[in-house]
């Protein structure tokens, strides 16, 4: 298997002043047997990267190495690099069994281990039953599954997946996302997966290169990327739903730290605060971040206490054991994730509620830059939310 190495990446789409930048000076390593996931927005410049790796666009500016090796200028056919996009592309007048067993009659496999290939991957995807059949015989998400299995019973050196399951039905996606890791582990294969679903990139992915407008926003583990966000886009992007975000005034006065935003204010806590060197500093305009599974109820009665953001229920949406709350604030809609064994009955649109601040669960943006400034205080605050909080991502 190999490695990969994207060296300062640039590519537009047309020329002059009408000229579009996709991808923008971009460099990442995807190591031997790593999975990797490209994960942003639609027009992050994410399947550019997948195609130019493929030699299916040729770069601007930079370089593509592969196993150690410059393959930027390489043939499609040089790189054995194996791929497969969000929409299939079989071949209509052959059965499923002949479309993913086309690669290895190429490579004049012999027909026991060509045979042995297809039907285990066949298995995996539960497409054993159809290889008889032709496309046209076959919904839209067995198609896919069919374009799955054509690359995955090659043994390239690089696997690239463009969204392959964003068509399945949520039951047969959750089974690839696990399947996608038992392939990795069985066949020791090194994919770089393209995705603007976070929770796959948090549950399959050893790493993720984040990316926004043709720009690497972050590039960690998935941990790290939702805890230490680097900005405000990653910190908004990743977790469903999403991070709550509002412009703020940071005022630090006579040994007390408040953060005000409207008429709401919430106090901070000052060896956080002096930790991340905003202390003692004049008011400064900043973003604050807070997570919705890190909201909770205020009871009635402590709704004018401090750090209660306190407003009206603008709509609540019921998922099983859980409730997200939309909460209007002075104008800004605060998300809260609350189980509904805490909730109670459901809440009236309009009624007036109370939501609790932790201020450990608090980031604080640069609101010109985004960069982030400081992080919430997770190791103290895991242990006061271990039982009350719900996941972190849903689906």
């Amino acid at each position: 298997m190999a490695g990969l190495r994207v060296e300062g990446i640039e590519k537009a789409f047309g020329r002059g002043e009408r000229a579009v930048r996709a991808v923008c000076d971009l460099s990442f390593d995807v190591a031997d047997r790593e999975f990797v996931f490209l994960l942003g927005p639609s027009g992050a410049g994410k399947t550019t990267t997948l195609r130019t790796i493929a030699g299916l666009e040729q770069p601007d500016a930079g370089r593509v190495l592969i196993n150690g090796s410059d393959m930027t200028w390489a043939a499609p056919r040089e790189r054995n690099v194996a791929m497969v996009y969000d929409k299939n592309s079989l071949y209509p007048h052959l059965s499923v069994f002949e479309n993913m067993a086309y690669p290895l009659r190429l490579q004049r496999l012999a027909e026991p281990e060509l045979r042995e290939r297809v039907m285990g991957v066949a298995k995996i995807l539960q497409i054993e039953r159809m290889l008889e059949r032709r496309p046209r015989e076959l919904s839209g998400g067995q198609q896919q599954r069919v374009a799955i299995g054509r690359m995955l019973v090659r043994r390239a050196d690089l696997f690239l997946m463009d969204e392959p399951i964003s068509h399945l039905d949520a039951k047969l996606r959750a089974h690839m996302r696990l399947e996608f890791k038992k392939l990795q582990r069985e066949f020791q294969s090194t994919i770089l997966y393209v995705s603007h679903d976070q929770l796959e990139a948090m549950t399959m992915g050893d790493r993720i290169v984040v990316m926004n407008e043709g720009v690497v926003q972050q590039i960690g583990p998935p941990r790290t990327i939702f805890d230490r966000p680097a900005n405000r886009f990653v910190a908004g992007f990743v977790g469903e739903p999403s991070m709550n975000i509002a412009d703020c005034t940071l005022e630090d006065a006579g040994g007390a730290a408040t953060l005000r935003f409207g008429h709401q204010r919430l106090a901070l806590d000052r060896d956080w605060l002096d930790a991340a060197g905003l202390g003692n500093a004049p008011a400064r305009a900043l973003s604050l971040g807070i997570r919705p599974q890190h909201l909770s109820l205020a009871p009635q009665a402590e709704q004018g206490a401090p750090n209660v953001i306190r407003g009206e229920v603008y709509a609540a949406e019921t998922l099983g054991s859980e409730t997200i709350l939309d909460v209007e604030a002075d104008g800004v809609i605060f998300r809260a994730w609350i189980r509904n064994s805490a909730l109670g009955r459901a809440p009236a649109i309009g009624e007036a509620i109370g939501l609790q601040v932790d201020p450990r669960a608090i980031y604080l943006f640069d609101r010109d830059s985004g960069k982030t400034l400081a992080f919430a205080d997770l190791s103290r605050l895991d242990d006061a939310h271990a039982l009350s909080s719900p996941s972190p991502l849903i689906h």
